[in-house]
């Protein structure tokens, strides 16, 4: 598989996920494809007591070069495995609203096709605790912990109540968001929890 190749076939998944809603003057529109994400995001101290935990899952990410597709592998506790194409397509402005959102579940062999394309990897465990799921993070990013909240709309968002274990809330800090922390470095992470008075080990 040439590299030629390779780019053409992002070229073309870029286009093929391109059916969606608009953002227009800081507005959301869901489209036939995408919905809206609406999202709030918290940092905490330290993993969830397993006794609170549902269901966990190892997730690997491949944020592909150059798009704004993210290749996810799921492994769940309970044995399944869950494969997908997301595309992330973010709005600027403070709030739950995170922009519109779109997947597609892939089989084993589109999987292989699309993880073969150049992209940076991302790995956690992630742990359900409902209403949350807790994001523990690994490699560089050890010491990183992050609940997430989805919601259906805008007043389930916003009258939504931080977890008592919250250190602080992230939702508008877009440092932690998983296309940017795919690229941060071990020591700009430490400076970011270090704002939030979070000094996991240097190593």
């Amino acid at each position: 598989m040439t590299f030629s190749f390779l780019t053409l076939t992002a070229e073309r998944l870029s286009l093929m996920m391109d059916k969606r809603g608009g953002i227009e003057d800081q507005a959301v529109h869901p489209g036939k494809y995408a919905r809206v994400e609406r999202e709030r995001r918290f940092l905490l101290v330290e993993p969830p007591a397993p006794s609170a935990v549902t269901v966990s899952s190892v997730i690997n990410d491949r944020y592909v070069t150059g798009t704004r597709l993210r290749l996810r592998r799921a492994d769940f506790s309970d044995g399944r495995c869950e494969l997908k194409l997301t595309q992330k397509v973010p709005i600027p402005q403070p709030g739950a609203v995170q922009g519109l959102i779109t997947n597609t579940y892939l089989s084993p062999a589109e999987y292989d096709v699309i993880a073969s394309l150049p992209a940076a990897p991302l790995s956690k465990t992630r742990f359900s605790v409902p209403p949350l799921g807790v994001d523990v993070f690994q490699g560089h990013l050890h010491g990183l912990v992050v609940a997430e909240a989805e919601f259906a709309g805008d007043y389930e968002a916003q009258s939504f109540v931080p977890p008592v274990e919250s250190v602080a809330e992230v939702t508008d800090d877009t440092r932690f968001t998983g296309g940017r922390l795919v690229q941060a470095s071990r020591h700009e992470l430490l400076g970011w929890l270090a704002e939030y008075g979070l000094h996991p080990e240097a190593s």
